[in-house]
């Protein structure tokens, strides 16, 4: 076991009290599914099945998942996807095939974006606009450049995301 699985495994034993909460309340929102699967690529391409606190009902955000949403605890879950050493805390996300075909990043070009692990957040996911050009170019910074401090900026960086929102901590960055 490494020591990011095994990090990601007291985060689990200390934040169950919370999930637990969650996932009741989530209970009577979603009509007793609770939880959100589906099968992502994760390094080298590999299929995975990642979990989530489910935040819809019949295609359309509830008003609790629009709240987990906004404070990223609809994502808990994934730290068993961790455990299960499928994903990392920082990464780039986790992509469906469907994902994959549609961005156009299944030809070699694109292939480093699977050389590491995807993560809980990632570069792409802290930027308040996203698309395709933005995503691949931080996606691609994060592989070339992946090291200790920029982990650690990431992950300070989406913790305080709930607090400043995407907008307000990206002009912090800028200054």
């Amino acid at each position: 076991m490494t020591v990011t699985q095994i990090i990601a495994s007291l985060f689990i034993i200390i934040l169950s009290p919370i999930v637990l909460i969650i996932t009741i309340i989530n209970f009577g929102f979603n009509g007793g599914k609770v939880f959100f699967k589906q099968t992502r690529l994760g390094k080298k391409k590999e299929h995975f099945t990642i979990l989530k606190l489910r935040t819809m009902t019949d295609g359309k955000i509830t008003s609790f998942g629009k709240v987990l949403r906004n404070l990223g605890l609809d994502e808990l879950p994934q730290l068993i996807n961790i455990v299960r050493g499928e994903m990392n805390f920082i990464g780039p996300r986790a992509l469906t095939i469907y994902d994959v075909k549609r961005l156009g990043w299944n030809d070699k070009h694109h292939f480093k974006r699977w050389s590491v692990k995807p993560g809980i957040t990632g570069l792409a996911q802290l930027s308040p606009v996203c698309n395709k050009k933005l995503s691949w170019q931080k996606d691609s910074f994060y592989v070339d450049n992946n090291n200790f401090k920029l982990n650690l900026s990431i992950l300070i960086q989406s913790l305080l995301i709930p607090i400043f929102g995407k907008k307000k901590l990206s002009n912090l960055n800028r200054k």
